[in-house]
């Protein structure tokens, strides 16, 4: 899987290099290139942002470098159309601009993601990116506006690496046990249950014993329990969501 991201901030996503996401990069499990978006200005201060139309505060990033970055970014990918505009939605790369105004990613979301071949990622910086830029893009790409919460963040970097990672770590592969993913957090629309290790008591604290008893329908019925509580009690919203399912 490639991930292409572009940033006026490359040095921000040297963190990719470590831990399992570093790791499957060095067995080719996830390729991720990251492009300065200056590299497309050709003024001699490599210019990417101006004032906004209509007045207001901060600056915004002109369309003019994200085109060309985008094009270049598009025409790396590993399926690469001829004729980019004619691709159906699905074979088109995706396009990801991590906004506060976006849609709300999702670890359906990144499952999703983690079953295509090619994600670019636009950081936007300052006020954000011209608007005219998104509908553009979608001649080469299938664009997503996507947020990671109710709240703002200085650019788009920290979302890049968060969304690298959560999509990344559903590659096979990179996670070396498969189960894990699957007795986590919001797989199946709940929190994920308490885990104890060794000693069974520490400073008085002891594990709960049904964990200790080795009847694994035992512990699979507490921890679904667990989940369940937790989930009601914590994310009132995701709980309202699953209970109206069953």
């Amino acid at each position: 899987m490639r991930f292409d991201v572009v940033t006026i901030f490359p040095e921000y996503l040297a963190v990719l290099d470590v831990s399992l996401l570093g790791r499957a990069r060095r067995e080719g499990l996830v390729d991720v290139h990251v492009h300065d978006l200056r590299d497309f200005t050709f003024d001699r201060h490599r210019t990417v942002d101006d004032t906004p139309y209509g007045g207001g505060a901060g600056m915004v990033m002109k369309p003019e470098p994200w085109a060309l970055a985008l094009e270049h970014v598009a025409a790396q990918g590993p399926a690469a159309p001829a004729e980019p505009s004619s691709a159906a939605p699905g074979d088109r790369p995706v396009l990801l601009v991590p906004t506060p105004s976006g849609e709300r990613f999702t670890q359906r979301f990144a499952r999703e993601l983690a079953e295509r071949e090619h994600v670019a990622i636009a950081c936007g910086r300052y006020e954000g990116i011209d608007e005219r830029v998104f509908g553009w893009a979608e001649e080469l790409f299938e664009v997503r506006l996507v947020s990671l919460g109710d709240y703002v963040l200085n650019g788009g970097e920290v979302a890049a690496l968060a969304m690298i990672e959560a999509i990344g770590r559903l590659v096979p592969g990179v996670v070396g046990n498969p189960a894990s993913l699957v007795e986590e957090s919001h797989e199946d629309g709940l929190l994920e249950y308490p885990v104890y290790t060794k000693p069974a008591d520490w400073r008085g604290r002891a594990v709960p014993p049904v964990l200790l008893s080795g009847d694994h329908g035992k512990v699979a019925a507490w921890r679904r329990a667990q989940q369940e509580e937790r989930t009601r009690e914590r994310r009132p919203d995701l709980w309202a969501a699953y209970d109206s399912e069953d």
